[in-house]
């Protein structure tokens, strides 16, 4: 396929085919849908609303992204030149807000269909609580929280641009297709994608993982005796059911500003201090060193990237062997270090990956090493074009879709009115229940704080305390 009604037409990225490849083993295609809200406690002029929307979509080509299947089954993907659905208004006025909340997250499990369709939905909402604004419904294949707060932003600027006096109209979105062709071109057997196969391959190449539980080692010693293996170091954490459930644990702002205090102070990320918090809670139930789990890399470090819409995520087993008497300190710096090797090599194609690992070391569909995956979210609309606003309160929601492929998933964001932390654990009905997930994040709260507090104590001793 070389044209698409007019338009130029690109393969799909290896971002792409990542989540195409998670949804053809779900029977809920739900699962590629983000839906989110944002509301602020003002009044709007919906007209003037309706316009910025708009003229959002004429600045963010990957809004306009339509998908086309050849007669192979092969899919593409083109840009149409402009958006001219309307965009829906509905008022929620006279509801509660749980019967508000229940319509949206109605909305965010109905699938779109990909054939030359949009994926993606603007509603303009009026709130129960007074706070107006959109509900934003996208397909992954299109967005990922990147870029969608990336779009919401930009709604927002235009808007208060044409509403208040002094606001300054927002610098321009980059190019999809740009980026989508250095993408494709990268793919192509470029020297950079040579050197990421050769760091990938010898990374897996390196031993076998081993599988670490929830609660222990109970999934691993059960596959053990099923397959007649003592050796086995794969296991199957999923259900036989995809539908899922979102449950939300709040860390509240004081505890939080402790977290990242130690975290300016030391040099690293808040996700080397999450990562660390995990698998300490891995190797404490399982009594491994050895601990991996599903890290997703943003691949958003240039401002073009940053701001040309699209999914850039790739998603990759990161696995770390720390021994206990290693200091909680030494730990981080590890973890550190190998993700800065890592994100230089983040543009492999993750579906390759997990097809090299499972050729070289065999085991049976549905059996995994990593028994979770994390993805931690630093960016919020805090971070610069809302405070012109003075103090306007303002309100962000993610609503779930009701399916994952995984048993567990885990996404830390900031809240945007107090920047305290949310723990957002999407997890299998069937595979995980809210009791283990309660017990899991209070342990992991305990290990953080007690490292955090006394960075050089002994991971073994950390274990022992908490």
């Amino acid at each position: 396929m070389r044209k698409r009604k007019g338009h130029p037409v690109y393969p799909l990225t290896a971002a792409q085919k990542f989540h195409l490849f998670y949804m053809n083993f779900c029977p809920k295609k739900e699962v590629l849908n983000i839906g989110t809200s944002l509301t602020i406690e003002s009044e709007i002029d919906w007209e003037v609303l309706k316009q910025s929307i708009y003229k959002a979509y004429e600045r963010c080509e990957s809004m306009r992204l339509r998908f086309a299947q050849d007669k192979e089954g092969n899919w593409y993907q083109y840009v149409v030149d402009k958006e001219e659905r309307d965009i829906e208004f509905v008022d929620f006025s006279d509801k509660t807000m749980e019967e508000a909340e229940q319509t949206m997250k109605d909305w965010t499990q109905v699938p779109f269909k990909l054939q030359d369709v949009p994926v993606n939905r603007v509603v303009m909402i009026k709130m129960p609580d007074g706070f107006n604004g959109i509900y934003f419904l996208a397909n992954h294949l299109t967005m990922d929280a990147q870029s969608l707060i990336c779009f919401l932003k930009d709604v927002i600027e235009i808007y208060c641009n044409a509403k208040f006096e002094g606001v300054a109209y927002p610098s321009d979105m980059a190019s999809y297709i740009e980026q989508l062709q250095k993408d494709l071109a990268y793919e192509a057997g470029s020297k950079a994608r040579e050197r990421d196969t050769q760091y990938f391959h010898k990374l897996i190449e390196d031993s076998e993982p081993i599988y670490n539980g929830l609660e222990g080692r109970g999934q691993l010693e059960a596959e053990r005796e099923r397959s007649g293996n003592p050796e086995a170091r794969a296991a199957v954490n999923v259900s036989d059911s995809v539908d899922s459930a979102l449950d939300i644990f709040h860390l509240e702002e004081e505890p939080t500003s402790r977290l990242m205090k130690f975290c300016e102070k030391y040099h690293v990320s808040l996700s080397c201090l999450l990562i660390m918090g995990l698998r300490t809670y891995f190797q404490k139930m399982n009594g491994n060193d050895d601990v991996s789990i599903n890290t997703a890399i943003a691949r958003r470090a240039t401002l073009k990237e940053k701001k040309s819409g699209g999914t850039r995520i790739h998603s990759f087993p990161f696995r770390t062997v720390i021994s206990e008497d290693k200091t909680f300190l030494e730990g981080i710096y590890m973890i550190r270090d190998q993700q800065n090797e890592m994100f230089r090599h983040a543009n492999f194609d993750p579906v390759e990956y997990f097809a090299y690992r499972s050729k070289l070391y065999p085991h049976q569909g549905g059996q995994t090493y990593e028994p979770m995956s994390l993805t931690y979210q630093p960016m919020t609309l805090k971070e610069k074009g809302l405070e012109q606003l003075g103090n306007i309160r303002y309100k962000t929601k993610w609503y779930p879709n009701g399916a994952t492929t995984q048993a567990m998933y885990l996404t830390v964001m900031h809240r945007p009115d107090d920047n305290g932390l949310d723990f957002n654990f999407e997890h299998q009905v069937k595979a995980v229940s809210r009791e283990k997930l309660e017990f899991m994040y209070y342990y992991l709260c305990k290990i953080m704080f007690k490292g955090v507090e006394n960075p050089n104590l002994k991971i073994g001793d950390i274990i022992k305390l908490v």
